[in-house]
């Protein structure tokens, strides 16, 4: 990589305004996530054609693949953060050290998975909430994912380091190309093929194995910044264990929401597979219309990271203030239609009575709670793009780790499945609270001038 390139990525991080910096990184953020979820809510809605069990199974491997991509988050935003501080102070060489240490980590990581979950296969489906009748789709279903996991959670990693890079529309290239083969593929390979659930797992590891050598067609063709050799690979374990504890949020973030999807497909499984598969829509409607604030969110990551390192504070104070005034102006909006038309919306995915009654209430409850969710993910991304790695993981631990679970078991057993239902947005709730402190500690300690 030229020293000139990479100075005029330098100057474009750190020179820019601020607000047309965020949007610019944004939008492709927000596309691909876009991209993605529809073909979320797509594929629940092909497989909730094959009826309540297999709907459920969706949502039992959902909490499978958040497994995947927390450990593709924990390498990806674990590196990302890094290199963005390290192209702020001009560190090239070293950034695409981390970069090839985090991407082959993640890849072996993801191959060690698979391996373990093919062994434990029975075990692995009914420990992630599936009923007897579900646990045959979900296996179906699961063992292609497995397959392409190695593909998976490196792709979540070379996505993130896109990002940081302040290079996210070739990071939205790679997921559209996977995201748009996925949508095509489930009709043809279900119905067409007459596959069944097999054609949606198939759809879905095809289309991840693709996405993922697109985005290493970034790297190879000398696109990035960074770039990735085993050459580059570091013998320091001081390196990993840096990029370990800068991704540990991401990976408890990610983690915890991997073991609330459990938790809630255990809990709601006692009711029966209508209510595993209401809390599986309405857990893929919430992050649709999440999905876009999370964009701007990740749009502001890179620009965090650039600047502290570049020691440009007053430019971090203001990413801040414009990244949380967008995501909570976007989830305000997107909680509207969910509100007057939660039940039509449910039933656009599965036309049952009961599951409709079970979601509508759910997806209304969420919709009110995530009013307060943009706050703690800005304030979570501040503390993990600055490097503030202890405070991070506390923050991100503390909403479905900390108040989530025992929110789920005392509601769950007071309120039956009423409780269920409303465990998670109490969580959602109490977790905004520490998060304003949090905030407002570290930029009490922030200094005042830049340098």
């Amino acid at each position: 990589m030229s020293k000139s390139k990479s100075v005029s990525q330098y100057d474009i991080m750190t020179k820019t305004p601020v607000s047309a910096l965020i949007i610019k990184l944004s939008i492709p953020t927000i596309i691909s996530m876009l991209v993605t979820n529809i073909y979320n809510l797509a594929d629940t809605a092909f497989v909730g054609r094959l009826g309540n069990s297999a709907s459920g199974a969706v949502g039992i491997v959902f909490g499978f693949m958040a497994i995947l991509q927390a450990l593709g988050f924990m390498f990806g935003n674990g590196s990302g953060s890094i290199i963005s501080r390290m192209l702020g102070n001009k560190d090239t060489k070293n950034a695409s050290v981390i970069a090839s240490t985090g991407f082959f980590s993640a890849l072996i990581s993801g191959a060690l998975v698979a391996a373990v979950s093919f062994i434990f296969l029975n075990p692995l489906v009914m420990f992630l909430g599936s009923t007897d009748t579900i646990a045959p789709y979900a296996k179906t279903y699961i063992s292609f994912i497995l397959v392409a996991a190695p593909f998976i959670t490196a792709s979540f990693l070379m996505n993130n380091i896109l990002r940081y890079e302040g290079k996210a529309m070739l990071g939205m290239i790679g997921l559209l190309t996977g995201a748009v083969l996925n949508i095509a593929g489930d009709p043809i390979f279900m119905f067409v093929l007459n596959m069944g659930i097999a054609g949606a797992g198939l759809s879905t590891a095809l289309s991840q194995i693709i996405s993922f050598f697109v985005l290493l067609s970034m790297f190879i063709c000398g696109k990035t910044d960074t770039k990735f050799s085993l050459k580059l690979i570091s013998r320091n374990c001081k390196d990993f264990l840096n990029i370990l504890a800068t991704g540990l949020p991401s990976l408890l973030r990610q983690g915890l929401n991997s073991i609330t999807t459990v938790m809630l497909n255990n809990y709601a499984a006692v009711y029966g597979d209508e209510a595993v598969a209401a809390m599986s829509i309405v857990s893929r409607v919430i992050f649709f219309t999440f999905s876009i604030a999370l964009g701007v969110g990740q749009g502001f990551q890179p620009v965090c990271g650039f600047n502290y390192g570049a020691k440009k504070y007053d430019r971090l104070k203001k990413a801040f203030g414009v990244t949380f005034v967008l995501a909570e102006l976007i989830v305000a909006v997107m909680s509207i239609p969910l509100l007057i038309f939660s039940g039509s919306i449910i039933g656009m995915f599965r036309d049952d009575p009961r599951v409709i009654e079970i979601g509508s209430r759910a997806l209304v409850l969420q919709a009110i709670a995530h009013l307060f969710l943009p706050f703690c993910m800005v304030c979570e991304m501040l503390l993990q793009s600055t490097g503030k790695r202890l405070v991070a993981s506390i923050l991100s631990a503390m909403r479905n780790g900390l108040f989530f679970p025992p929110s789920l078991v005392i509601l769950a057993n007071l309120r039956g499945l009423s409780g269920i239902q409303e465990a998670q947005p109490l969580s959602v709730v109490l977790a905004f609270i520490p998060s304003i402190f949090f905030a407002i500690d570290f930029f009490r300690k922030l200094p005042k001038k830049n340098e």
